[in-house]
């Protein structure tokens, strides 16, 4: 798969994927990434790339000719049947739903927004979707690029060491992840949980889901409204529910 970030300041993206398990990804080759900076696409002498709003109002806005400009470059240089993103508050939420389906396109074109945001004109004619990653206003789209990068390269084949875990981690099946434990089996009077440690993997399965579920209704409860849940889960659920008031008590 091939990523684009079209970008003010690509060094951000950049420099923040030399490290860590997607950027030795990015370096064995399991995934590309090329950048791209609207100000090459200019025409006038000081690279403008922005301008006031028309009707008046706050800040800038990126211009549609050189955005439109660097992306007809860029997409030159993409496989055919690469999704054209802009990424901004107002966008579609990205979620794991679609980072798993990102991994299925041949290449995905990510447009940074900044000041404002960009002439909608530039929306209208040139981007297929339009995404975000929360319900809050950042300084620009480098950041939910290098989210969106992040959280669909982790899911190509070769970026991690096992690929059971990008099977088994948060929101894989609609649930929050399980807590996890390592050495040592006591710290400052805190104990492992006995199950872990039992070497029955069929309760350990069972502990996880139930501790899933827990952890879900606890801190995501739209979440399981949206997945629903099996009679077995209910009960697990329940259980949890018990096992808290129990601890509380």
């Amino acid at each position: 798969m091939r990523f684009a970030v079209i970008s003010l300041f690509p060094q951000m993206i950049r420099e923040a994927l030399t490290d860590g398990v997607v950027g030795r990804a990015l370096q064995r080759g399991v995934f590309g990434i090329e950048y791209c900076d609207p100000r090459d696409y200019t025409t006038d002498v000081h690279r403008t790339v922005d301008d006031r709003p028309y009707g008046g109002g706050p800040g800038m806005v990126l211009k549609v000719e050189p955005l439109r400009a660097a992306l007809r470059a860029v997409m030159q240089a993409m496989p055919p049947g690469s999704r054209r993103v802009y990424l901004g508050a107002d966008g579609l939420k990205f979620d794991q739903r679609r980072a798993r389906e990102a991994c299925d396109l041949p290449g995905l074109v990510l447009i940074a927004g900044r000041y404002e945001g960009v002439d909608e004109r530039f929306i209208e004619q040139d981007v297929d979707e339009c995404w975000s990653i929360g319900d809050y206003v950042l300084s620009g789209g480098e950041l939910p690029a290098l989210v969106v990068i992040d959280a669909i390269a982790r899911l190509l084949p070769g970026t991690l060491g096992s690929p059971q875990s990008a099977v088994t981690e948060s929101f894989s099946d609609g649930l929050m992840d399980w807590p996890h434990y390592t050495r040592p089996p006591s710290f400052e009077g805190q104990e492992v949980p006995q199950v872990l440690a039992s070497g029955d993997h069929a309760a350990i399965d069972r502990w996880r889901l139930r501790e899933a579920l827990g952890r879900t209704w606890q801190r995501r409860p739209e979440l399981l409204e949206q997945r629903g849940m099996s009679d077995e889960e209910r009960l697990l659920l329940e259980e949890f529910k018990i096992e808290c008031k129990r601890q509380r008590t």
